[in-house]
C-alpha cells in the first residue's frame, strides 16, 4: 500500500504547530496503525529527521495510551479498538490519512501525537479509592453478598482504560463518561459505599477544575469508547451526585 499522511507535527506545548505531509510505501494490510508510523519514523530517522512523537506502551488495547484522532475519529475507523489494535486493511491503497492528537484543553499537546492526560489521573486521585478495615477483623471480600447484575456493572464500568477517546469524541470536551465509569465501579460494590458521598463530589469537582466541558447526551462517547462504556454510568453518576449534594 501507498499512503499519504498528513501529520501533525509540534515541537512543544508553546509551539504553533503544524500538518505536514509524507509519503510512505510498502505498507502491508495486516501491519497495525502504530507498526506503519514505525516505519514511518525508521525512515525519517535514517533520512536525519526527527521522527513522529506518539504516545504507546503495552500495544494490547490494554493502557490506553495510544490516543490518536485519526480521519476525524478517535483511534480511528473502526469500533471497540484502540489504536494499536486499528489495521491498516481499514485503509486502501492510495488514501489520504490525517493523524492529529486528541483535542481538548484538559489534554495539552506535549509534543506532536502526544498530550498530557495527567488531568485524568487528578480526578482518579480525588476519590478513586476505598476503605481497608485494618482493625483486625477484616472481612473477606468473598464473603460480602453482591448482586450478581451489580457486580457485572461494576466490572464493565472499570473496563475503562482512560485512553480519553470520549473527550475527543465530545463537541464538549466531556469527561463525564470516563468520571462516570470510575464512580459506577466503586458505587456498584459494598466495599465502594463507604466513601460514596465525598467521592463523588471530589471527581466531579476536580473534573471541572480541570476545565472538561459538561455533557449534552449526544452519545458519541459511548460510540467511540474502545471499551464499549455505557452512558448509563453518567445517569447513575448524576444520581450519585444528586443524593450526595442533599445529604
Amino acid at each position: 500500500m501507498n499512503l499519504t499522511l498528513k501529520i501533525w507535527r509540534q515541537k512543544n506545548a508553546k509551539d504553533k504547530g503544524q500538518m505536514v505531509d509524507y509519503k510512505i510505501g510498502g505498507i502491508e494490510p495486516d501491519m497495525s496503525f502504530l507498526e506503519m508510523l514505525d516505519v514511518l519514523n525508521n525512515e525519517l530517522v535514517e533520512k536525519g529527521d526527527d521522527p513522529v512523537a506518539f504516545d504507546h506502551d503495552c500495544r494490547e488495547g490494554i493502557c490506553g495510551m495510544c490516543s490518536l484522532f485519526i480521519n476525524g475519529e478517535a483511534h480511528g475507523p473502526d469500533r471497540g479498538i484502540t489504536t494499536c489494535q486499528l489495521h491498516m486493511r481499514k485503509f486502501k491503497d492510495g488514501d489520504t490519512i490525517y493523524i492529529e492528537p486528541f483535542r481538548a484543553k484538559a489534554f495539552p499537546v506535549i509534543k506532536d501525537l502526544v498530550v498530557d492526560r495527567g488531568s485524568f489521573d487528578r480526578i482518579q486521585h480525588a476519590g478513586g479509592f476505598v476503605s481497608v478495615n485494618t482493625s483486625g477483623n477484616t472481612q473477606d471480600a468473598n464473603a460480602l453478598p453482591i448482586r450478581k447484575d451489580n457486580a457485572d456493572k461494576a466490572f464493565d464500568a472499570a473496563t475503562c482504560i482512560g485512553c480519553g477517546a470520549c473527550v475527543a469524541t465530545c463537541k464538549n470536551s466531556s469527561a463525564m463518561l470516563f468520571v462516570s465509569a470510575k464512580v459506577s465501579q466503586f458505587a456498584l460494590l459494598p466495599q465502594g459505599r463507604v466513601e460514596a458521598t465525598e467521592r463523588v463530589l471530589n471527581m466531579v469537582e476536580a473534573m471541572d477544575n480541570e476545565g472538561f466541558g459538561n455533557c449534552t447526551n449526544t452519545g458519541a462517547c459511548e460510540v467511540e469508547c474502545p471499551k464499549g462504556i455505557s452512558l448509563e454510568n453518567i445517569a447513575r453518576m448524576n444520581r450519585e451526585y444528586l443524593s450526595a449534594s442533599i445529604k
